[in-house]
């Protein structure tokens, strides 16, 4: 589902961006932390009183999300990385992870489509990139 690249990628990046659709339609952006769950095949969010959260509520409601893992590796020149994960999510509780220390809550991504670019070879000009886009 994910290149090599892009599994390091994630495993290197301490912050995402989940976007949820709350009741009323309105869309919801927030910074979360992460990690790829090779056993579920998953990104998996966590967070502190995750389950008391707007966002885990969202879900419940609407499970289609989109998630943003991005950084510049370099601002002179100018580089850019960006995986974009679309998907279907799940709020679950009880689920102990080993590193989830905040609670045992967590918003589970089933990925359906995988945006990247910049994650295979970031250092060239940013109009020279090319998306990888692809349904997984």
């Amino acid at each position: 589902m994910f290149t090599e690249a892009e599994l390091a990628y994630l495993a290197a990046q301490p912050l995402g961006r989940l976007a949820t659709q709350q009741p009323d339609g309105t869309l919801q952006a927030n910074p979360v932390g992460f990690r790829y769950n090779p056993d579920e095949k998953t990104i998996d969010v966590t967070g502190h009183n995750l389950r008391n959260s707007k966002k885990f509520r969202n879900i419940a409601t609407h499970d289609r999300v989109a998630f943003v893992v991005d950084d510049l590796p370099s601002t002179n020149p100018w580089r850019v990385r960006c995986l974009e994960i679309r998907g279907r999510a799940e709020a679950l509780v009880g689920v102990g992870l080993p590193d989830n220390h905040f609670d045992d809550a967590v918003i589970r991504i089933h990925p359906e489509r995988i945006l990247a670019f910049g994650v295979e070879d970031w250092d060239r000009e940013p109009l020279e990139l090319e998306t990888n886009i692809r349904n997984v």
